[in-house]
């Protein structure tokens, strides 16, 4: 278990439950997100600390809710999430400072899965408001930046623990498991860059880091969980 910056974590904890913006207080409830390397279980570890702390969990249905406000098949949705700006950064080789100039160009239409990133940024918001809740991916820890109650967590594994747990999910070979890993983490990790422009899963962008191969998927739950109720 790693935690960042020590007094950037600590000013957090001591406005956790006094935090006031624009003169309006702010409400005191928790919000736990979480960012997490394909495979290390990270689905699998918001799933049951929700289920412990009997709050909702967000994740996959992020996708449907954008989907609905946009009018578009759940099935289209679901190809773009959290995937917005690998086409073009793979087809390029740019980066996402690259990407970021291109959006700002004459050009520029955004695309689908941009109106999806700013629709989900709208809903992630208004859940935080709305009540405790642990919300998974989506760059979830970057939009609520400025919410002192959110404990931002980044969940690792074990290459061969991922790969292990890829192959027996999706019931394919080893070497396909480490190359759907591979894929989805680059894309995971240009989507957050672009978007947050900070480093994905680094200790600067994150409060938290947990190796769930070190502490297992139920122990990572019991970390959490203490912290959330401390």
């Amino acid at each position: 278990m790693v935690f960042s910056d020590e007094s950037m974590y600590n000013d957090r904890q001591r406005n956790r439950d006094t935090f006031i913006e624009g003169g309006i207080p702010m409400t005191t409830h928790k919000i736990i997100t979480i960012g997490r390397q394909f495979g290390s279980g990270g689905h699998e570890i918001g799933n049951l600390l929700a289920t412990r702390l009997d709050i909702p969990l967000y994740d996959n249905n992020l996708v449907r809710m954008a989907a609905e406000k946009m009018d578009i098949r759940e099935e289209t949705a679901k190809a773009i999430d959290e995937t917005s700006l690998n086409s073009f950064v793979s087809s390029y080789l740019i980066t996402p400072m690259g990407y970021s100039s291109y959006i700002n160009s004459e050009e520029y239409v955004q695309p689908l899965s941009e109106q999806m990133y700013e629709l989900q940024t709208e809903i992630i918001k208004k859940l935080a408001e709305r009540g405790p809740c642990v919300i998974v991916g989506r760059c979830a820890d970057y939009i609520l930046k400025d919410n002192p109650n959110c404990i931002n967590v980044f969940i690792c594994a074990d290459r061969a623990d991922r790969i292990k747990r890829i192959a027996e999910r999706y019931d394919v070979s080893e070497k396909k498991a480490l190359d759907r890993i591979k894929r989805m983490d680059r894309e995971r990790k240009y989507y957050y860059e672009t978007h947050t422009g900070q480093e994905w899963g680094s200790i600067s962008s994150h409060e938290i880091l947990l190796n769930a191969s070190l502490l297992g998927i139920e122990g990572t739950v019991d970390i959490l969980e203490g912290i959330y109720k401390r």
